[in-house]
């Protein structure tokens, strides 16, 4: 199997970090230890290991083509760095893995999905800004406990 990591650069101190999907615990900067935002990419041979997390994970199904995906992506990002070693996302092109897709049943996408111990505990259909994306995902996480 090929190695399934990610370089993460850290936003505190700039050190680039391999990262590599672990079921428990959440990624820190190797010189300043700070906690990473953790954000990569999954293709269908590596979404079983990035989808196991101990921390609640989004899957965003995306596409390159999709203006409202494009838009959506910096949002994401905002959000891994300011809940950095809260929350993963799992960024899926269904393009590149329609079996993916299929799994979550993208029918429209931007699709986000999210996961927490493995099982669906939300789903938001559309580009949405920062604010209702945390709405959606405080009271998500606040019906799965």
């Amino acid at each position: 199997m090929p190695d399934a990591s990610t370089v993460i650069a850290c936003p505190e101190c700039g050190t680039r970090n391999r990262v590599r999907p672990v079921p428990r615990g959440t990624p820190r900067c190797r010189e300043c230890k700070r906690a990473l935002p953790w954000v990569v990419h999954a293709d269908t041979a590596a979404f079983p290991a990035e989808s196991a997390a101990s921390v609640p994970v989004i899957v965003d199904l995306w596409a390159p083509w999709c203006g409202p995906c494009r838009m959506v992506a910096p949002v994401l990002e905002r959000l891994a760095r300011e809940r950095a070693g809260r929350v993963k996302v799992v960024k899926v092109n269904v393009d590149e893995e329609p079996a993916l897709g299929a799994r979550f049943r993208a029918q429209s996408i931007p699709l986000l999905v999210l996961l927490r111990d493995g099982e669906e505990a939300g789903r938001q259909v559309g580009a949405v800004p920062y604010e209702p994306l945390v709405d959606w995902l405080d009271r998500s996480l606040a019906a799965a406990r």
